[in-house]
């Protein structure tokens, strides 16, 4: 932000405060103080149950047991993905008690802090939500409804993943798999064996991310929800576009489609290359390149394989798709600049 906006003078704080709805200008202290709070004690009750499982369930030593339960659960808070098993979590696939409080992590911290902080506050006062938290809660009950939904229907009959599970744990691994791709990047089930339409699923949910100001990556899913929001009024013709009842300012609109925009090139440009130089088909190039994007961390088994070039390329990638649509979207956010006058009007042909 200080490189493209090159200061942070008092306007830009201004504005930096309101939207993050912090409290004022000198409270940078008390919001950090608070991100580091939130994130030990949701880590620290993640860890507990996980410890305790680990223990009773799978007779690990205590204090083995407590090392793989504190790590773990700085990994899904953190929406990291790593374990400490070379299957990563496949060994777990029906045990709730290992797959849920990994999954409740990884959801808390892709909601981001500032919708934490929000529910922390205003837990029981709903309509006081500001409209980041309404669009956060909103599109993130969506996407984890539906991409759980989607992946159990798809992989329901796979004699490699589902197949031989039970009707709980289908349910269970289904959820598990559909909550993963908001870049946590743990899997309890083989991603290589799945069927491609998953894959392509998978893509839409690891491109969208979680909510920004968090720990997830891809465009997020306010931005996502800001563009469904403009074409829903444009169908509907309506001038203005307006979300939970507030109206919608035209410059959030030009940022999410930028940010749209350039991580598609992003992401197209480098499936390209995989295209190129491997053997691989569209499926796993495009499924490789989105996870990098999104720094999920899922993958069709390919990256071991790929040539130096390519695994060069997608190092880059997961630094850009981590932090360039946050510094494009806070240097569009921080940096405007006042026209002081307007070229003549002119309409082409749109479709």
């Amino acid at each position: 932000m200080l490189l493209i906006s090159h200061r942070i003078g008092l306007k830009a704080r201004m504005t930096a405060a309101a939207e993050t709805k912090t409290l004022g200008l000198g409270d940078v202290r008390s919001v950090v103080t608070g991100v580091v709070k939130v994130s030990l004690l949701l880590e620290a009750i993640t860890a507990l149950v996980l410890a305790l499982r680990f223990a009773t369930a799978y007779e690990e030593p205590w204090p083995r047991a407590a090392w793989l339960g504190v790590f773990h659960a700085v990994s899904a808070f953190n929406n990291a993905g790593f374990a400490l098993y070379s299957d990563n979590l496949m060994g777990f696939v029906t045990d709730p008690w290992i797959c849920l409080p990994i999954a409740l992590a990884v959801i808390a911290g892709g909601l981001g802090f500032p919708v934490l902080f929000e529910l922390r506050r205003r837990f029981r006062k709903p309509r006081a939500w500001s409209l980041h938290t309404k669009i956060v809660l909103w599109a993130s009950g969506v996407f984890l409804v539906g991409g759980s939904a989607f992946i159990t229907a798809i992989e329901w009959s796979n004699p490699a993943t589902l197949g031989p599970l039970n009707v709980p744990g289908k349910l269970l691994a289904g959820f598990f798999q559909g909550v993963m791709p908001r870049t946590a990047g743990f899997n309890s089930l083989d991603t290589s064996q799945m069927f491609p339409a998953s894959w392509l699923g998978t893509d839409v949910l690891m491109f969208i991310g979680g909510a920004s100001a968090g720990t997830a990556g891809g465009i997020k899913v306010t931005t996502f929800a800001v563009l469904f929001f403009v074409i829903y009024a444009e169908i509907r013709g309506e001038g203005a576009v307006n979300i939970f009842n507030r109206r919608l300012h035209g410059d959030l609109q030009r940022q999410a489609l930028t940010v749209v925009l350039l991580s598609v090139a992003a992401v197209a440009g480098t499936t390209v290359a995989f295209m190129v130089f491997s053997d691989h088909n569209l499926d796993q190039s495009l499924f490789e390149v989105t996870s990098a994007f999104a720094t999920v961390g899922l993958s069709t088994g390919i990256t071991a394989d790929l040539p130096l070039g390519l695994q060069l390329l997608l190092i880059a990638l997961m630094f850009i798709g981590r932090l360039g649509p946050i510094t494009v979207a806070s240097a569009l956010a921080l940096r405007s600049r006042v026209r002081l006058y307007d070229l003549p009007e002119e309409r082409p042909i749109i479709g």
